[in-house]
């Protein structure tokens, strides 16, 4: 179970709505892991050592443990087992699927991986997502507006006099709530949170895209920010690849400290 409040809290005490991302590529991290038992695990471990005291979440991208089959599933269980409990867990898996394939979705990431929330496709309509919403104290989490150039292709066309995305928000709002329901709007497309904000006042938001991406983190504040914040900052190869080196959980730490410490500023 992992409530609203609870994330708000969390926030408060930490001074901080960072989300630290999880894309654990085995050739990237620092070569003197690979002796380990498990490398990934290793290097996850590592990072949120030094990272916890200064994020609110954790968003595991399982695209990099899924395409390492058995092995990588593993190392992702045990990631989600380590993860603080103080912290939301995120599956970034985009899923999203028709009838009972869309119930095993669910029952895979909230049962058996035990994550808090988990990322939804919803262009196959509500009843793809339902499922994901009938699991007390989880959370879907909805891509709404996302940061890459293919958004133009889809989201960004219009239907009538609104955007895709903006029948996205409202569509959704109708099977989630605020305690169990945010929406993914990437970070490099801040003058559109005013848009975003009219059809989801007072949900959280999580956005991806500051730091290696190019986001602002102050332009995303200016336009996003609600009373209780209502952002999740998810910042992932900035931090996480900040050295490859042995000091590569100390940089990742100073790179997160650095964005605590402006995030403290907008609390």
């Amino acid at each position: 179970m992992y409530s609203r409040s609870k994330l708000i809290e969390e926030i408060t005490n930490k001074k901080s709505f960072l989300c630290v991302g999880l894309d654990t590529d085995i050739t990237k991290i620092p070569k003197h892991l690979l002796s380990e038992p498990d490398p990934v695990f290793a290097f996850n471990k590592a990072i949120i050592d030094a990272t916890s005291p200064l994020c609110v979440a954790y968003k595991i991208n399982t695209a990099f443990f899924e395409a390492d089959g058995a092995k990588g599933w593993e190392s992702m269980q045990k990631t989600f087992d380590y993860i603080p409990k103080d912290c939301l867990s995120i599956a970034d898996a985009k899923r999203g699927d028709i009838g009972n394939t869309s119930h095993q979705y669910a029952k895979a990431f909230f049962e058996t991986l035990n994550a808090d929330s988990v990322t939804l496709a919803p262009y196959m309509g509500n009843d793809s997502i339902a499922p994901f919403f009938k699991y007390p104290g989880k959370w879907g989490i909805v891509l709404a507006l996302t940061s890459n150039p293919g958004s133009a292709d889809y989201e960004q066309q219009k239907i009538g006099d609104k955007f895709l995305f903006e029948h996205v928000l409202e569509n959704t709002c109708e099977i989630g709530s605020e305690e169990n329901l945010m929406f993914v709007v990437g970070a490099t497309k801040p003058q559109e949170f005013s848009i975003i904000r009219k059809h989801a006042p007072n949900h959280f938001l999580l956005v991806p895209g500051v730091g290696a991406q190019g986001g602002s983190l102050s332009d995303v504040v200016k336009y996003g920010k609600i009373k209780d914040i209502g952002l999740l900052i998810n910042a992932s190869r900035s931090i996480i690849y900040a050295s490859n080196g042995h000091d590569f959980a100390d940089f990742a730490a100073s790179e997160a400290r650095k964005i605590q410490e402006e995030m403290a500023t907008y609390l």
